[in-house]
């Protein structure tokens, strides 16, 4: 086995919306394994929080300011990227929103942002870099899916609805650029701890764990959530030369939620 290739020495990887969270760990990880980091998010405020963390970290980083649902934006980013350090061998489709409410309660446009965020913005993004990934004849995109790719659940209507139509993007770019020595895979990531999710995790003052706590850990095999790093090993992955004959799959890093019934009352 060859374990150079898994390195991310001399790429250069787009992720979306890293300046914290799932994908300022991708981002870390790739940059512990060579690859050079551009990231970008939706203001100035994030993008300077972001530089931040990576200089804290020694990461040397180029931060954008882009909306990725903006494609007159996106073509700007990557042809700047370009211009300036080099055709993006890798894109990671992170940036993301969820709504959690009631489907009757939920606007046609509150629906249509998060259709436009979680699905749309892929698309674009994917579109933007997948020119210059043909010419150079390699290139990884990965997208961040969910569990919501394969479940439903109350409250997650729109959500659940962009994830599914990103596994089968996902999918339909593999078949479309399979040939041009592109893979296109997902990452579906279980509950992991954020500082979104903090809240859901909070003792209660008796003690006891948050009621949705309890839940995630009574359907989860592992028995608790997953870290930001549960999701690096895979990222990496799915970005190096190891997985060349990897294309069109999701990867679910969910501590076995999907593979479990669950237990008996």
């Amino acid at each position: 086995m060859n374990i150079n290739a898994f390195s991310l020495e001399n790429k250069i990887a787009w992720v979306t919306g890293a300046s914290y969270g799932i994908g300022f760990a991708i981002a870390e990880a790739y940059a512990d394994c060579g690859a050079t980091i551009v990231f970008n998010d939706i203001n100035e405020e994030l993008v300077n929080k972001g530089l931040k963390a990576y200089e804290e970290k020694g990461i040397k980083a180029r931060g954008f300011v882009c909306d990725v649902t903006d494609e007159k934006a996106v073509n700007e980013l990557v042809k700047t990227v370009e211009a300036e350090i080099g055709t993006i061998d890798i894109l990671v489709n992170n940036a993301g929103i969820i709504r959690r409410i009631p489907m009757t309660e939920m606007s046609a446009e509150e629906f249509r942002k998060v259709i436009d965020v979680d699905l749309n913005a892929p698309f674009i993004c994917a579109k933007a870099v997948i020119p210059g990934m043909k010419a150079k004849g390699h290139g990884k995109i990965i997208n961040i899916c969910s569990m919501m790719s394969e479940l439903g659940r109350e409250t997650v209507s729109a959500y659940g609805a962009a994830k599914g139509g990103l596994k089968m993007l996902t999918k339909n770019i593999c078949s479309e650029f399979g040939e041009f020595n592109i893979q296109c895979n997902g990452i579906g990531p279980g509950y992991i701890e954020t500082p979104q999710t903090a809240p859901l995790r909070e003792r209660q003052p008796d003690g006891s764990r948050h009621p949705f706590d309890q839940f995630i850990i009574s359907k989860t095999p592992a028995a608790r959530w997953g870290k930001t790093e549960d999701l690096q090993g895979p990222a990496v992955f799915l970005a190096s030369d190891a997985s060349d004959f990897v294309n069109g799959h999701i990867l679910y890093v969910d501590g076995g939620i999907l593979a479990y019934i669950g237990k008996q009352p």
